[in-house]
């Protein structure tokens, strides 16, 4: 590989990722319908053309954008839960999650603007291949360590799936006053069903 080509790759790569922070930027505070590639490209002083040489249209780039906010999601939430017992991984990974779905611009582009941007299908796939898949091993891990009753998988992970994107939606809606109670008050929610089902486990015997 050539040094110019290296260079070169690196500066697309670098144009891409200011892109992708400025269309976030303004996906966040004027919306998909409000933001132009004009604007996005005159905020990374680019032009229109630069923007359509990494993504094909607006879509296109508002999907990548949701994309990079939902992988950051699940690094937060996977680092936190990063602990050897299933218990208060889950504990913590909710806490991650309620968390980091308190930050405006994640609840803007993520809960508000992706079901019309991407339609609601489309951003039903998506929340599934980034979410699900994380829930559904977190209810693996609980069932497998006797913390919740061995009931069938799918259907406990699809329960808390939408309980999750509940709690998701509430916290992107809540003025940023109500965030904190709002924010609280699934924690608690979440976190008492949760102990009442373990509560099961262990009357059971697991």
């Amino acid at each position: 590989m050539s040094p110019v080509k290296s260079r070169r790759e690196q500066y697309s790569e670098a144009t891409r990722t200011a892109l992708l922070e400025a269309a976030t930027r303004r996906f966040a505070e004027h919306g998909f319908a409000g933001t132009s590639l004009e604007d996005v490209a005159a905020d990374i002083r680019a032009t229109r053309g630069a923007v359509y040489h990494h993504f094909a249209s607006k879509t296109a780039l508002f999907q990548a954008a949701f994309e990079r906010a939902e992988a950051e999601m699940i690094r937060r939430v996977t680092e936190a839960a990063a602990s050897d017992d299933p218990w208060q991984a889950a504990l913590a990974g909710i806490d991650a999650f309620l968390e980091h779905s308190c930050d405006p611009v994640y609840g803007r582009v993520v809960w508000q603007e992706a079901p019309l941007a991407l339609g609601w299908k489309r951003w039903r796939e998506c929340e599934e291949k980034y979410a699900y898949g994380l829930i559904e091993q977190m209810v693996r891990d609980l069932v497998g360590a006797g913390d919740i009753p061995a009931l069938p998988v799918e259907p406990m992970a699809r329960v808390t799936f939408h309980i999750f994107g509940a709690a998701g939606m509430a916290l992107a809606d809540a003025a940023e006053g109500d965030k904190a109670r709002v924010r609280a008050e699934y924690a608690q929610v979440i976190k008492g069903m949760l102990e009442g089902v373990r509560q099961t486990a262990a009357r059971d015997g697991g």
